[in-house]
C-alpha cells in the first residue's frame, strides 16, 4: 500500500531541502586566502569543511573536556552567513566594522529557512562562536585563525604581503588562538617569525 506523507512533514522535508540549496551558494563565497599549494583562492565552503576536519585532528590540543563534536558542528556553521554578508577580510577595520550587523541579518534570514527547532538549533551554534565564550567557541575561532595563518606560511606570506599586512597585526590574532589553545597559539606564532625571518612578512 502507497504511505502518504501527511502535510507537517512534507512541509518539514520542504524547509530542510530549501535550506539544503540555499547553504550550496557558500561554495560560490571566494575567500582572501590561497590553497597551502598556491594554485588559487579557496573557498568558504572549503574552509569550512577544513576546520571542521581539523577540530577532529588537532583536538588533543582543545582544553581538556571540550566537545569536539559540538566544535566541528560549530565550525560547519560558522560561515554560513556569508552567503548574504559576503567574506570580511580581518584586517581591513571597515569591513570588520561594517560585518556584525550584516551577519546577524544573514544568520536571522538563512537558519530561518529550516524548521522551527532546527534552526533555532544551528543559530545557537553560530552564536556561541561569535560570542566565544565557552572553550568550544574558543576552540572553534583558535581554529578559524590558525588555518589562514598556515595557509599563509606555506604560500611564502599568501595574502600579508599583498594587503600588506604587518607582523603586529598577526600576532594580535594570535591571542585569539592562544586563548582556545595554548599550544596552537605558540606553533602559530613560531610560524608568524619564521615568516618575518624569511621575508614573507613585513615587521
Amino acid at each position: 500500500m502507497l504511505r502518504v506523507t501527511i502535510a507537517p512533514e512534507e512541509d518539514r522535508l520542504n524547509a530542510q531541502i530549501a535550506f539544503a540549496i540555499e547553504i550550496d551558494k557558500l561554495k560560490r563565497i571566494i575567500r582572501r586566502n590561497h590553497l597551502i599549494d598556491g594554485s588559487r583562492r579557496e573557498n568558504t565552503a572549503e574552509h569550512s569543511w577544513y576546520v571542521g576536519t581539523l577540530a577532529m585532528v588537532l583536538g588533543e590540543h582543545a582544553p581538556p573536556g571540550t566537545d569536539l563534536q559540538r566544535v566541528a558542528a560549530m565550525l560547519l556553521v560558522h560561515d554560513l552567513v556569508e552567503i548574504d554578508a559576503g567574506d570580511t577580510f580581518i584586517y581591513d577595520p571597515v569591513e570588520v566594522a561594517a560585518q556584525a550587523g550584516a551577519e546577524r541579518a544573514a544568520a536571522d534570514r538563512i537558519f530561518g529557512l529550516l524548521p522551527a527547532e532546527q534552526g533555532m538549533e544551528l543559530r545557537a551554534l553560530w552564536d556561541e562562536f561569535e560570542e566565544r565564550k565557552t572553550p568550544e567557541a574558543k576552540f572553534a575561532k583558535a581554529l578559524d585563525r590558525f588555518a589562514p595563518i598556515l595557509a599563509n606560511h606555506h604560500t611564502e606570506g599568501g595574502t600579508w604581503p599583498l594587503f600588506k599586512v604587518r607582523a603586529a597585526q598577526v600576532r594580535e590574532k594570535v591571542r585569539i588562538i592562544e586563548e582556545g589553545s595554548p599550544t596552537l597559539g605558540r606553533y602559530a606564532l613560531e610560524l608568524v617569525e619564521l615568516s618575518v625571518a624569511r621575508g614573507h612578512l613585513a615587521e
